[in-house]
């Protein structure tokens, strides 16, 4: 066994490149392993392995930066770099992230869990070893399906304008999570079905060397002749346009052709790109056969492929496709677009009920937003499926091109609140405070699945501007759902429960936690009202003003960032109504990001437990005891 003995990547170079083939196997059979306990990236790791072996096998890291986009596939790069021992800990609080961790290790030099940022960064780390005076490498490993991102394309294009020596690695598998889309992917795929890309451009440039001298005007056309020649027989041209040396593409599982190709890469003075082939879920059959499904999975058993789910209730994401079923039967406007997610946003079924209104533009979510804005201008009614988190890329055409323009854009935002095991890069905590202060915009989040359907029938109706429903990743409560949609009153909520002094504000899943607390605080004699503050923008005015001048004393309780959010927006309100003496407290996520562990980990890391709850509600009681009593007395 050669993986227990390797702690540090120095040790690969010793070995031969038979060795180092008996270790890929290896590694495969590690991760296979592992990850049937934790679960996390399988599919996409097991593609990389050969790859990232000949990658540290060639090069210095931590001196030679080697920058992974996303970081979902570093998997192999952990084990290499003396983290194979804490493997049982993968995406466990406290224990490895599933994404690159600068804080994790010296090796981990950039950290993203959102695609098509690598090609900068190492741009910046190139600019930055020129001007210190460097030599070490800097090689960003990017998937095909990443290439779609528009940023991705701004730095190519200025790494090919600045003429910068760095590698770009293109690990093209012909998936990113779901199939890839667009011209690019075309693109690709006629590279990859060529049969003779490995000898075109060699022999356009032995073909040039065999013409006799051929002196005068001839000679001026040589070079000419030779780009039109490159031109239709060199499959990487569009690269070696943007100012790139291209390579390949080259077998990723081929260790020898891989560490070969690396060497020639280095002998180039300008930027290279490296077109390596490698297969999605290499090693594992189940994974092989469907690696959308693999990309991320849960623990399963190893020898069936068994996935090994516990049962519950529907996903608030499962009964969000059904119902955009339901709804897109009822209004023939109605179409899906989601920004390579089709799968993890639940619109597969759509898609197959109504495969022309299913729109998936690849990792595009400006594109995707914009798109949306002109579908709404043109009579169509747009419902952008999206998760919180990838969101935060399209703010500026959410602003400029859909609330500007007060297009009548459906928002679905999944993943809303702590996302698990993703961790910090993920979670979907910030989009109250990033929406709710522009112009036009209705935002408002269900209590539980059923609440969630009659906000899609709120937004399908709605024909004044954009209007967005956000819902977490968690199963549903349960509760029975109507056969009947009806839409909601914009800007209500809902008392749940009557109190006397103190009342809890809350929105989303944090409802389930306000409504536990005020039954365990009724059983001490304290009465808490419970409000379902399901509209997050218009606020319920009328509401705000009569817990006001009933001197209630508010918790505004939210899975959200504290700064911006609810909490915020009412007390803003309250500033606003001249109202200076309403007991508002406030319970959210602090100024900070938050790990990766499970949800409930996640909320006892940042006090949104009924435990908290109570325990906040009872100290304001106190408080407010001692308070009378001082007066008193005085």
């Amino acid at each position: 066994m050669l993986l227990p003995q390797i702690n540090d990547p120095q040790q690969l170079k010793s070995l031969s490149v038979g060795e180092l083939a008996a270790l890929a196997e290896e590694i495969r059979q590690f991760l296979i392993e592992k990850l049937s306990v934790t679960g996390g990236h399988l599919a996409s790791n097991l593609g990389v392995v050969e790859l990232t072996l000949a990658l540290h096998y060639c090069y210095d890291s931590p001196r030679d930066k080697m920058i992974y986009d996303v970081g979902h596939q570093a998997y192999v790069h952990k084990i290499l770099t003396g983290r194979q021992d804490r493997f049982d800990s993968l995406r466990k609080h406290g224990g490895l992230c599933g994404f690159v961790k600068r804080t994790e290790s010296e090796h981990d030099v950039w950290e993203a869990g959102h695609s098509s940022t690598s090609l900068s960064a190492a741009m910046g780390m190139a600019m930055a070893r020129d001007l210190k005076g460097g030599d070490n490498k800097v090689i960003a490993v990017i998937g095909d399906g990443a290439l779609t991102g528009g940023m991705a394309f701004e730095a190519l294009n200025h790494i090919g304008h600045e003429g910068r020596k760095l590698m770009v690695i293109l690990n093209d598998n012909e998936m990113s999570i779901a199939p890839n889309v667009g011209a690019m992917h075309n693109y690709l795929s006629k590279i990859r079905s060529d049969r003779h890309y490995l000898r075109a451009k060699d022999e356009v440039e032995g073909l040039l060397k065999k013409i006799p001298a051929i002196g005068g005007r001839l000679a001026k056309t040589a070079q000419n002749v030779k780009d039109g020649l490159k031109n239709m027989l060199v499959p990487g041209v569009l690269f070696e346009e943007l100012g790139f040396t291209y390579l390949g593409p080259v077998d990723g599982h081929d260790l020898e052709k891989m560490i070969d190709t690396f060497h020639q890469a280095d002998n180039v003075t300008g930027p290279v790109l490296v077109h390596v082939l490698t297969t999605k879920g290499k090693g594992y059959k189940p994974a092989e056969v469907d690696s959308y499904k693999w990309h991320g999975i849960s623990p399963y058993k190893i020898e069936s492929g068994q996935v090994l789910q516990a049962v519950g209730n529907p996903m608030y994401t499962e009964v969000f496709g059904q119902t955009l079923i339901e709804l897109g039967h009822q209004d023939k406007r109605l179409v899906a677009v989601t920004p390579a997610m089709p799968g993890g946003s639940g619109l597969f079924p759509f898609a197959k009920e109504f495969p022309g209104r299913m729109i998936d533009v690849g990792i595009a979510e400006q594109h995707a937003a914009t798109l949306c804005a002109a579908l709404a201008m043109e009579g169509m009614k747009p419902v952008f499926a999206v998760y919180s988190t990838f969101m935060q890329r399209a703010y500026d055409q959410i602003v400029h091109d859909i609330c500007r323009h007060n297009a009548n854009v459906m928002f679905a935002i999944d993943r809303a609140g702590f996302v698990g095991a993703d961790g910090e890069t993920h979670q979907g905590v910030y989009d109250i405070a990033f929406m709710r202060h522009i112009p036009n915009l209705v935002l408002m989040m269900p209590k539980d699945e059923n609440e969630l359907r009659h906000m899609m029938k709120t937004a399908l109706d709605y024909d004044d501007g954009p209007i967005a429903f956000r819902y977490p990743r968690i199963n549903g409560t349960g509760v029975a759902l109507d056969a009947e949609l009806h839409s909601l009153p914009i800007g209500t909520w809902e008392r749940l429960r009557a109190g006397d002094d103190y009342a809890v504000l809350a929105c989303g899943p944090m409802v389930q936690v306000a409504e536990e607390a005020a039954e365990l605080l009724k059983r001490e004699g304290i009465q808490v009202g419970v409000v379902n503050a399901r509209f997050l923008k218009p606020l319920d005015n009328s509401m705000l003003l009569d817990l006001a001048h009933a001197g209630t004393s508010m918790v505004v309780l939210e899975e959200a960032s504290q700064a911006g959010s609810l909490g915020s927006a009412v007390l803003e309100f309250y500033a606003e109504h001249e109202i200076y003496d309403a007991r508002v407290h406030l319970m959210g996520i602090p100024d900070s990001f938050v790990e990766h562990g499970s949800i409930k980990e996640q909320r006892q890391e940042t006090g949104l437990t009924v435990e908290a709850l109570c325990g906040r509600i009872k100290a304001m009681k106190a408080l407010s005891t001692y308070t009378y009593k001082s007066t008193s007395t005085s």
